[in-house]
C-alpha cells in the first residue's frame, strides 16, 4: 500500500496518510497549522464524540437521518454512525486527531476532523471501504446534520469542562479536604506560635491552622461546583449564527437532554442562542473559579513549605516526607518538592486565566468567538493540572506529613506576643514596655512578670496559659 492516498474536498485533491481515518479537510489543517505540536486535549475529543452521538440519536429520533435529506440512511447505517461516535468516547480513536490547537478560531478544522473520522469508521464498521470517494455516510450531510462548528464546538468544550470538573477535580479536592480535616483533628492539642507579617504572634493550635486549610479546600469544592455550573448551558441548536438555520426547532433541547443523560450532569439548552454562539462568558467565569482554586492551593502549599523549613535552622513544625535527594552538591539535603510542584502548576493555571480573559473579551465579535480552541485547551489543561497535582500532593505529601510537636511548643514560651493576654490586667502601654524589656534582656514574659511581681502566681499562670490563648475568653 502507498504511504498516502488521494482525497478530494471542495478545494480539490490532497494527499492523506493512507491508514488515517480522517480525510482532506483534516489534512489541510495539519499542513496549515504546524504551530505548537499541541493537539486538542483528549477530554475535548471525547466530549466531541459525546456531542456527535447525541446529535445522531436526536436526528434519528426526529426522522431527519432516515427520512429526509439527499441520501437518507438506513437503520444499520445509523447504528454504525453511533458506534463510531462511541469508539471516540471510549478513547479508541485518540490518535486520529492531529490538528494543532492554534488553528481556525471556531474549531472548524477539528469539527471536520471528527466528522471525517466518524464517517470513515462507520463505513468500515458496516464492512465497506472507507477509502471510497463516494461516502454512503457523509461527514457533512449525515455526521454534521443540524450542526455548525459554531454551536457544537463550544458545546463540546462546555461538556468536557463540566465532565472533567465533576469526575476529576471535585473528587481530588474532596480527598484533600478529608486529609486536612484528619490532620486538624489529630493535631488539635499541639500548641504553636502564630505568625502575622512573618513576625511572632499569639499562640494557636496546629490543628486550628490545618483546620483553616481544610476550610479553604471546602470553599474550593464549592467554587469547583460553581465552575461546572457556569458551563451547563449548551449552545447546540444555534448552528451558524444562533438562528438555528438548517435544524429542527427541538434539536437543541433534545441534544442537551441527551448529553445530560450521557454524563449525569444537568446540561440545558442555552436560554439565548445568539449569546451562546457569540460569547464565551461562561467559560471565562468557569475558569475564574478554577483560578481561585489554584490560588488557594498555591497559598496552602507555600505555607506547608514554610512550616516544614529546616530541619535545624527553620521552623520545622511539620515534617515533610522525604521524596528524593534535594541537591547535587549538598549531601543529604531534602527539599519540599511536592509543595514546589503544586506551586508551579498553579502558577500555570493562573497564567491560563489571562488567556481565557483575553480570549473572551476580544475574541467574541458579532455572532462568533474566534478564540475557542485555545480556550478549550487552557481550561482543560488547568483542570487536569489541578486534578493531577492535588492527587500527587495528597499521596506524596499529605499522607506522610507529621507534626513536630516539640518544635511547635518550643517557641511558644519564648514569644514576646505572650504579653497580649496580659492586656486586660495591666493595659496596653505597660504590656508594650514589658515586651521591650523582655526582648532587650533575653528573658521571657513570664520570667519578667515573676521577677517584678506583675500579677500573683495563680492569676499569672491563668493569664499566660498558652492553651487558653487559642480560644476566646469570656
Amino acid at each position: 500500500m502507498s504511504e498516502f492516498r488521494t482525497e478530494v474536498d471542495s478545494m480539490g485533491e490532497v494527499l492523506v496518510p493512507a491508514r488515517a481515518y480522517y480525510s482532506a479537510q483534516t489534512q489541510r489543517a495539519v499542513e496549515n497549522f504546524p504551530i505548537s505540536g499541541w493537539n486538542l486535549p483528549v477530554a475535548l475529543i471525547r466530549a466531541m464524540g459525546r456531542v456527535k452521538l447525541a446529535c445522531a440519536v436526536v436526528n434519528h429520533d426526529l426522522g431527519k437521518l432516515t427520512k429526509t435529506g439527499k441520501n437518507p440512511l438506513n437503520e444499520q447505517q445509523v447504528q454504525a454512525l453511533c458506534a463510531a461516535c462511541q469508539e471516540i468516547i471510549d478513547g479508541k480513536m485518540d490518535d486520529q486527531f492531529p490538528v494543532d490547537v492554534f488553528q481556525t478560531g471556531s474549531g472548524t478544522s477539528s469539527n471536520m476532523n471528527i466528522n471525517e473520522v466518524i464517517s470513515n469508521r462507520a463505513i468500515e464498521i458496516l464492512g465497506g471501504d472507507r477509502l471510497d470517494k463516494i461516502k454512503p455516510i457523509h461527514p457533512n450531510d449525515h455526521v454534521n446534520m443540524g450542526q455548525s462548528t459554531n454551536d457544537t464546538f463550544p458545546t463540546a468544550i462546555h461538556v468536557a469542562a463540566a465532565y472533567e470538573i465533576h469526575t476529576r477535580l471535585i473528587p481530588q479536592l474532596e480527598r484533600l479536604h478529608a486529609a486536612f480535616a484528619d490532620k486538624a483533628k489529630a493535631w488539635d492539642k499541639i500548641i504553636k506560635i502564630g505568625r502575622t507579617h512573618l513576625m511572632d504572634a499569639t499562640p494557636l493550635r496546629l490543628g486550628q491552622e490545618f483546620g483553616g486549610f481544610a476550610r479553604q479546600i471546602a470553599l474550593s469544592i464549592e467554587r469547583a461546583k460553581q465552575a461546572a455550573k457556569a458551563v451547563y448551558e449548551l449552545p447546540v441548536g444555534g448552528t451558524a449564527v444562533g438562528s438555528g438555520i438548517n435544524t429542527h426547532p427541538e434539536f437543541g433541547n433534545r441534544v442537551s437532554i441527551a448529553l445530560a443523560k450521557q454524563t449525569s450532569i444537568p446540561f440545558v439548552e442555552a436560554v439565548d442562542h445568539f449569546e451562546a454562539n457569540a460569547q464565551r462568558d461562561g467559560l471565562v467565569e468557569s475558569h475564574g473559579q478554577i483560578k481561585t482554586i489554584a490560588m488557594t492551593l498555591f497559598n496552602i502549599a507555600n505555607n506547608i513549605r514554610w512550616l516544614g523549613s529546616g530541619p535545624r535552622c527553620g521552623f520545622f513544625e511539620v515534617i515533610l516526607p522525604d521524596r528524593q535527594p534535594g541537591s547535587s552538591i549538598m549531601p543529604g539535603k531534602v527539599n519540599p518538592v511536592m509543595c514546589e510542584s503544586l506551586m508551579q502548576l498553579t502558577a500555570r493555571v493562573i497564567g491560563n486565566d489571562a488567556t481565557m480573559t483575553l480570549s473572551g473579551a476580544t475574541g467574541g465579535n458579532f455572532q462568533l468567538n474566534i478564540m475557542m480552541p485555545v480556550m478549550g485547551h487552557a481550561i482543560l489543561e488547568s483542570i487536569q493540572l489541578l486534578s493531577n497535582g492535588t492527587s500527587a500532593f495528597i499521596e506524596f505529601c499529605m499522607d506522610g506529613l507529621e507534626a513536630n510537636q516539640a518544635a511547635c511548643e518550643a517557641s511558644v514560651e519564648q514569644s514576646l506576643s505572650m504579653v497580649t493576654s496580659l492586656n486586660p490586667y495591666i493595659g496596653y502601654e505597660k504590656a508594650a514596655k514589658l515586651t521591650k524589656e523582655a526582648f532587650a534582656s533575653g528573658k521571657t514574659i513570664r520570667e519578667l512578670c515573676i521577677e517584678q511581681n506583675i500579677l500573683d502566681h495563680e492569676l499569672l499562670a491563668k493569664a499566660l496559659d498558652p492553651f487558653s490563648m487559642t480560644e476566646p475568653q469570656g
